[in-house]
């Protein structure tokens, strides 16, 4: 088992290696295929080791770290190479190794070209640096290699916004690496404290103290740091403004990959690192943490109810990125509860939003290439985009995914958000009850807000006649290789939803063990 989860973080190292050599012809047009496919079966044989990761996993012991590497790395400062799975890992390392090859297939058909543009190579060679940083960023057990893997993916992100997006590109790509820098340089400020005090980054270790020798001052400041890095990530209001802008200028996949896997490497950081390591600073700043989230669920509601009216010029794209601000929300809420039931909600909405979301971008990005643009008035009208009349097909899956991201039950967004206000319904003791009914309150409004706004986009975009004359001439239904990237997420999106407890079977016991520290 340890080899199979080194293997996942070789491999896609090797693939990007490989895109340096000449080994793909002098041809442009056949290096161009033989890159993209490289990039898909590389991609495939990640998402085939975490399958295999998954089915040796020992589900009766999902507290316990598996599939383990311990061995000295740089002795000096007591760093170690440290490797390992639980029940939280395990799912956010099968969905990172699923949407990257989805994103995989995608991008054979759809990557961006033209003039200036750098070449299918380059962009394979960033890829798959970008899926080495993510796995590693959920497998690793040292806050040192935390913090290098978290800070791999910013550069690849960085130019897959900044050289293959469009609009305003370097300006969002800019303000993504500016706040994304920053962040993690505070967050690393909070790490060194806690090794210095501890005299080990070894994160199991540090769990297993739970936070004894650290002193109350020390835990306080070190959460505070580490909160305010991952916070940005994540994104919490109000240090979410570089995301609108960095999924507007994104290409398709790298809007999937940002909200499908890179956001939730914010909020595994705050349940992996500070729930166990530092439990007296997270129980004196959870409050806070409550309230940022709370205001951020219904401040991303209304930024998309803005959107979505007649005549604002929303962008379909940005106003999906501001419902990830509401929806991390839930996720940021259900962790400042510090409940066992908050917890495992919040890891849950973690891969529904992975899912969902990652679906609603693929979808978007289709419409976007079809019509030209993204622009709702453009799109819709005075009468609709008609898409139920007009591609059927795309219409029902955007419907669908709509349905599922405003919470319907049976569905995977519906079970993160009720376990995420159940727990502040009832907060770990030593939290005010009345203040995270508050919160809860709050994030109720925001889920029928988030109702508001997704249903006017589903009859802006979906509905409307389909005689009336369309902005474009040809519009074509659902093509096979979107289906073949898209049909997994609608899929896993229902069997989430119906089946609950395949995520929270595996996650239960090891948030209980995080937050009792055995």
């Amino acid at each position: 088992m340890n080899a199979v989860l080194i293997a996942l973080l070789v491999l896609p190292l090797l693939g990007a290696a490989l895109t340096l050599a000449p080994v793909f012809g002098q041809d442009a047009g056949t290096a161009h295929r033989r890159a993209l496919r490289l990039n898909s079966v590389v991609t495939g044989a990640v998402f085939l080791l975490g399958v295999a990761l998954a089915a040796g996993f020992d589900h009766d012991r999902p507290a316990r770290m598996q599939a383990t590497t311990d061995v000295a790395w740089i002795p000096a400062i007591h760093v170690r190479f440290h490797l390992g799975v639980d029940g939280v890992s395990l799912p956010l390392i099968v969905l990172t190794a699923l949407l990257t090859f989805l994103c995989a297939l995608y991008s054979e058909k759809r990557l961006p070209d033209g003039e200036g543009t750098p070449s299918a190579k380059s962009f394979v060679g960033l890829f798959l640096l970008l899926e080495v940083g993510m796995l590693a960023t959920f497998a690793v057990l040292d806050l040192v290699l935390f913090f290098l893997a978290f800070e791999i993916v910013l550069i690849p992100m960085y130019f897959l916004i900044a050289r293959w997006g469009s609009g305003a590109k370097v300006p969002a790509a800019n303000r993504f690496i500016l706040y994304t820098l920053l962040g993690s340089a505070v967050m690393l400020l909070g790490f060194l404290l806690i090794g210095s005090k501890a005299g080990t980054f070894d994160m199991q270790a540090l769990a297993t103290a739970h936070g004894s020798g650290l002193s109350h001052t020390t835990q306080v400041v070190a959460a505070l740091a580490i909160m305010i890095g991952l916070a940005v990530k994540a994104p919490a209001w109000p240090l979410h403004s570089w995301l609108p802008d960095a999924h507007t200028a994104a290409p398709t996949v790298g809007s999937v990959l940002l909200a499908g896997v890179l956001l939730k490497m914010g909020t595994y950081g705050l349940v992996r690192v500070l729930l166990p390591v530092v439990p007296d600073g997270t129980t004196t700043l959870a409050p806070y943490l409550g309230a940022f989230a709370a205001v951020g669920i219904v401040y991303g509601s209304l930024a998309c109810l803005a959107l979505a009216r007649s005549g604002a010029k929303g962008d379909l794209k940005r106003l999906i990125a501001y419902s990830s601000v509401g929806h991390m929300g839930f996720v940021l809420l259900g962790i400042a509860s510090l409940t066992p039931a908050g917890v495992n909600g919040a890891l849950f909405a973690n891969i529904a939003h992975g899912l969902i979301t990652g679906l609603l971008f693929f979808l978007v990005g289709a419409i976007k290439d079809r019509y030209g643009t993204a622009d709702l008035d453009t799109l819709s009208g005075s009468i609709g985009a008609a898409l139920y009349g007009r591609t059927p097909r795309i219409g029902a899956l955007l419907a669908f995914a709509a349905v599922a991201s405003l919470g319907l039950p049976g569905l995977a967004g519906f079970w993160g958000e009720l376990l995420a206000m159940f727990g502040a319904f009832d907060p770990a003791a030593g939290l005010s009850r009345p203040a995270f009914v508050t919160y809860m309150v709050l994030a109720g409004l925001g889920t029928l807000l988030t109702a508001a706004y997704l249903l006017i986009v589903v009859k802006r975009v979906c509905m409307g006649d389909p005689r009336q004359p369309a902005p474009v001439a040809e519009l074509a239904d659902l093509r096979p290789y979107e289906a073949v990237s898209w049909t997994p997420l609608a899929a896993l999106t229902l069997l989430a939803g119906l089946w609950p407890a395949l995520l929270l079977g595996l996650s239960d016991p090891a948030v209980k063990h995080l937050l009792g520290g055995g």
